[in-house]
């Protein structure tokens, strides 16, 4: 309280008691994997492609990094976190291997050029081998009349005229013997050993030149493999050392994970179903451990319908709220090479979430969703496939005629109807997040009835907000969400304890995964239905 001890008028700032909450981002990606150059396991926030190709390098052969960053950008995402595993800091691997898939030629040692031969004013040299000796070149006479700068050039191998030029001393012309034999020639190069106005035609005479030197064998293409495909414990990192998923725990916005290149070391026989198995496992318990992001899985590629079927109940097994599994993998542009290629789903799908929440809302389900970039898909999906696939959590990404290829479904991989749907799993960590960062005022202000009202009045007002905005079902909001801190919720015993406790309860809505139209016939005039 403030002390007023003369007269007169005061002003004084009050707080209002309203401390609006505020709803979090949810469009927020992360991706793991190989890239040629860039920070080693370290978060970097990138906010465009061109960004990332400045940090991280471009498409890179071997990789699905870029591409994924590339879909995720493509598809509507806005901001990501990039963490590059299986390198060293100065962009070279582990195990010495040169950071990108180049194919390229070491540069060779410049040879001394051959001793040339003067032909009057013009100097002429033996530019390769003859097949039995030096080669040698004869000056004549033209064939016919002519001008007297006319004349005729013979390269000879032996006793064998192997090249013959008609040729003149005079610049300019047509016929001028350093542009025919640069123009024509395999064997032998012309120049001027005088100024233009000394040029005269040489006179009849045989030369021998000098062999030009031999050039050593061309060096071998130097392939610059890509580093080796680093396994489990890697991706996995540390959180103590903040490397691989322990690197994102410090980041607080992100709301997705995906780990693309785990498929690419899969493919090249780097590691075997079971080691992907366990990285997408740790994956799977840092969005657990965090409870603010969804893991999204990739599927092994070049997998039938049956086969993803046994995989996902046999050999992955997965039961988490926190992680969905799309299915199969794109055709999609490559810019680096201008052609299609196969991309693991992941990076496209994380875009499509983005564009999602920006445009209808994270309590919206991301699905019937057009996915940009893609241009066919691996396997083409039936409806009788996805029968057996959409009740064990995989999304199908399938193509419709004259609506092109789209996300077919949004279940997340857990077998709890509660948690069953993606976006009732992200609304809910959107809800959390936003209560949790929007109510940090309450810690240590002083626990009564004052203190519940108003925490009441505020997460009220919030989640009206919420339901006005058609994320929570109900015709009113009291039949949206009930928000309860009362002396029921907060006995003495609690309050005694430094406890302030407030139940929540929201009525989120449901996607219209089944639309069912039940048409029958009735006789006109009689209101009754006809079975």
């Amino acid at each position: 309280m403030p002390s007023y001890l003369s007269p007169g008028v005061y002003v004084e700032e009050v707080a209002s008691g309203s401390r609006p909450i505020e709803g979090v981002g949810t469009s927020v990606a992360a991706f793991v994997g190989l890239a040629p150059t860039g920070p080693l396991n370290e978060p970097t926030l990138v906010t465009n492609w061109t960004q990332y190709v400045t940090s991280f390098g471009d498409f890179t052969d071997g990789y699905y990094l870029a591409h994924s960053v590339y879909g995720f950008f493509n598809n509507g995402g806005s901001a990501a976190y990039v963490i590059r595993v299986g390198g060293s800091a100065d962009g070279v691997s582990g195990d010495g291997a040169a950071p990108a898939a180049v194919t390229g030629t070491a540069p060779a040692a410049a040879l001394p050029a051959a001793e040339p031969k003067l032909l009057g004013a013009f100097s002429v040299t033996a530019t390769a081998q003859g097949s039995t000796g030096p080669l040698t070149v004869e000056v004549a006479d033209p064939e016919g009349e002519g001008p007297a700068e006319r004349f005729k050039l013979i390269v000879k191998d032996g006793d064998k005229a192997v090249e013959s030029f008609d040729v003149s001393a005079k610049k300019g012309n047509r016929s001028y013997v350093v542009t025919q034999v640069k123009e024509r020639s395999k064997l032998i190069a012309v120049t001027e050993a005088a100024s233009a106005a000394q040029l005269t035609r040489p006179e009849n005479q045989t030369v021998t030149l000098a062999a030009p030197p031999v050039a050593p064998p061309a060096p071998a293409p130097v392939e610059r493999e890509a580093p080796a495909h680093p396994g489990p414990a890697q991706y996995l990192g540390d959180s103590a050392d903040r490397t691989g998923f322990g690197g994102l725990e410090a980041v607080d916005e992100i709301s997705m994970v995906a780990v693309p290149d785990l498929m690419a070391a899969y493919q090249r026989g780097a590691i075997d179903l079971e080691a992907v198995k366990a990285v997408q496992l740790g994956l799977i318990a840092h969005c657990e451990l965090m409870g603010d992001r969804v893991a999204v899985i990739d599927p092994p590629p070049s997998m039938n319908a049956r086969q993803i079927r046994v995989w996902r109940q046999e050999t992955a097994g997965y039961d988490s709220k926190y992680a969905a599994l799309y299915y199969p993998w794109l055709k999609s542009f490559d810019p680096a090479t201008g052609q299609a290629r196969m991309v693991p789903p992941s990076g496209h799908v994380a875009g499509i979430w983005a564009r999602n929440d920006f445009e209808r809302g994270v309590h919206k389900a991301p699905a019937n969703e057009v996915v940009r970039g893609a241009v066919d898909l691996e396997i083409q999906i039936t409806r009788g496939e996805q029968d057996l696939l959409n009740p064990i959590g995989v999304n199908c990404i399938r193509a419709f005629p004259g609506r092109g290829i789209r996300v077919w479904g949004a279940r997340t991989m857990s077998s709890d109807p509660e948690w069953r749907y993606l976006n009732i799993r992200r609304y809910f960590n959107y809800l959390e997040e936003s209560i949790l960062i929007g109510t940090q005022w309450v810690v240590f202000e002083p626990n009564d009835h004052a203190l519940w009202a108003r925490i009441r009045r505020n997460i009220s007002a919030f989640l009206v907000n919420e339901w006005r905005s058609g994320a929570l079902f109900g015709q009113r909001p009291q039949e949206a969400f009930y928000v309860k801190c009362d002396e029921e919720t907060n006995p003495p015993e609690s309050v005694d304890l430094g406890r302030v406790i407030c139940e929540i309860g929201v009525a989120p809505v449901k996607p219209a995964e089944f639309v069912i139209f039940r048409l029958s016939q009735f006789s006109s005039g009689s209101g009754e239905l006809e079975e």
